[in-house]
């Protein structure tokens, strides 16, 4: 499962350096409305601080039906913090970052071509064949 999560890491950081990332359940929500085609992947995550937060997980059901209806693969994380200090842990205005929905999206006119991407889509075909439709991956620590 490690595995994963450092493929997980390398394409986060990958996609980030090429701008091809959105942060944020909101700015995910948009992306997915105005372009739904130029998303590759997903990921959701939360932790035992937001387990209970009920909007989140509504926020988190539409997202996933979306995923599924679009065909994007989907994962969820259980540790917001990592993925904050993967990502940078604040934006530009300073505040903490809403890591719970990131999407990887593909650059303008082409596909990102990206081994790490590859491997996790790869895995998130083989847990689908076992119903496991969300698939939760584990990070490394730093």
């Amino acid at each position: 499962m490690h595995y994963h999560g450092k493929a997980l890491e390398e394409l986060l950081v990958s996609a980030e350096s090429q701008e091809c990332l959105t942060v944020g359940v909101y700015e995910s929500a948009k992306v997915m409305n105005v372009d739904p085609d130029c998303v590759a992947f997903c990921v959701l995550a939360t932790d035992e601080e937001y387990e209970c937060d009920i909007a989140l997980q509504i926020h988190f059901t539409l997202i996933q039906a979306f995923c599924f209806d679009n065909g994007i693969d989907i994962v969820r994380v259980n540790d917001t913090q990592r993925l904050a200090e993967i990502l940078g842990n604040t934006d530009e205005s300073g505040e903490p970052k809403d890591v719970h929905c990131i999407l990887i999206t593909n650059p303008s006119e082409d596909t990102l071509d990206d081994p790490a991407l590859e491997k996790l889509s790869l895995f998130c075909e083989e847990c689908r064949s076992f119903n496991e439709w969300v698939p939760a991956i584990t990070l490394p620590e730093c």
